[in-house]
């Protein structure tokens, strides 16, 4: 596919995203109905999509419109390229602008004043941000850098930055001892032998970090309540010899996990839905959420979430944190995490466990952005008060 032909597909695609489709089945669809293209034109056509659902305020008042046509108008113009090349209307490009487009679109020092956040969130964002608010909120336009979490048992950062090399995936390492920051290859990783042998697990910072900060000793009983994939069970594996249960309320997310688990040379025990058991050491509940803090990796899910759906995932963390407040031992922890950046899901609601849980005590509350972190995370960390 020529770029100009790639940018056509990507007009199709968003207008799938804009008429309600989710990105990603509208991505596959036209994969699906486009057996011609490679997979060099897939990515770059799912970066344009991606790119342009980053920034899609700004780049409609770019592009004079909310279309998918307008915002890779107003890419090309963010971008500082001429869109006659792009829209030649020659072979598969897009037809040739009008003169309102030709017409249309703001300037490029106006577009960059705007969020690229829903209006109705702005002032929550403000409220949970303050002076950080409008840099955090351009921080998401950019693409998340990649993170790979090295596996101790499996071998060393030299090790696995190696191994990763001779599959062309590279990496640089961070001050943090087992954090790899890919730089190149990063679609070679899946393929990777340090990948298949379990000597790397894609995991950014953040949550990196928010693990690193939790308590853990030999022998240990840990709950992960909301595993989902498993991540922080691994993670939290990967550290000491723990008796590590993970639960979901939809089994169906850990299908991969005993299979991860046995590659990473651990193990984690299933609990069946609703029932985790208790007298856990350490209970980890990285809650549904809003996902702000990851919106550089899922664009189209800031534009999806409105006011009721926030509310209801406010219901849901709440109600999480009921359901395991008994289960943690007298004298153990329970690790509140987020991917959010919004205080009503973070500081907001840890407060109000607090004021009804008289039993348990904040001992810790860190906070990351792509400031000081990667991803948008938040831990608190809280101990039932106590002892056995």
């Amino acid at each position: 596919m020529t770029p100009a032909a790639r940018v056509a597909a990507a007009i199709e695609i968003l207008d799938r995203i804009l008429a309600g489709s989710p990105a990603e089945p509208a991505l596959i669809g036209w994969a699906r109905a486009s057996r011609y293209a490679g997979s060099g034109d897939r990515a770059a056509v799912r970066d344009l999509v991606f790119g342009a659902l980053r920034r899609r305020d700004s780049l409609a008042a770019l592009g004079g419109g909310l279309s998918g046509r307008a915002l890779m108008l107003g890419l090309i113009r963010a971008e500082g390229s001429d869109p006659d090349t792009v829209f030649s209307g020659e072979g598969h490009a897009p037809l040739p602008l009008s003169g309102t487009e030709r017409a249309g679109g703001v300037t490029l020092s106006e577009a960059e004043r705007i969020s690229d956040l829903p209006d109705w969130l702005w002032p929550d964002w403000v409220a949970s941000l303050g002076a950080d608010a409008l840099p955090l909120a351009h921080a998401m336009r950019e693409r998340a850098p990649v993170w790979l979490r090295v596996n101790p048992r499996r071998g060393g950062v030299v090790e696995a930055r190696a191994a990763l090399s001779r599959d062309g995936v590279e990496t640089e390492a961070d001050d943090h001892p087992n954090a790899l920051r890919v730089i190149s290859g990063e679609r070679r990783i899946n393929g990777s032998a340090a990948y298949r042998d379990g000597l790397v697990e894609l995991q950014d910072l953040s949550p990196q970090l928010a693990c690193v900060a939790l308590p853990l000793s030999k022998g240990a009983l840990v709950l992960d309540y909301c595993a989902g994939g498993g991540g922080k069970s691994l993670a939290l594996a990967a550290r000491e010899d723990v008796q590590i249960t993970a639960h979901d309320a939809d089994p169906g997310r850990m299908a991969d996990l005993p299979e991860r688990a046995r590659r990473a040379g651990v193990r984690v025990d299933l609990a069946r839905p609703g029932q985790p058991g208790s007298g856990y050491d350490l209970v980890v509940a990285d809650v549904p959420c809003s996902g702000s803090g990851t919106w550089r990796r899922s664009p189209d899910a800031k534009w999806r979430l409105d006011r009721a759906g926030l509310d209801a995932l406010i219901a849901t963390q709440a109600g999480i944190l009921a359901e395991v407040a008994p289960v943690v031992r007298p004298g153990g922890h329970l690790a509140y995490m987020t991917c959010s950046l919004l205080e009503a899901e973070n500081a907001g609601q840890i407060d109000r466990f607090l004021s009804v849980q008289p039993e348990y005590t904040e001992t810790q509350r860190r906070f990351w952005t792509p400031i000081n972190g990667s991803d948008g995370f938040f831990l608190s960390l809280l101990r039932r008060n106590g002892s056995d």
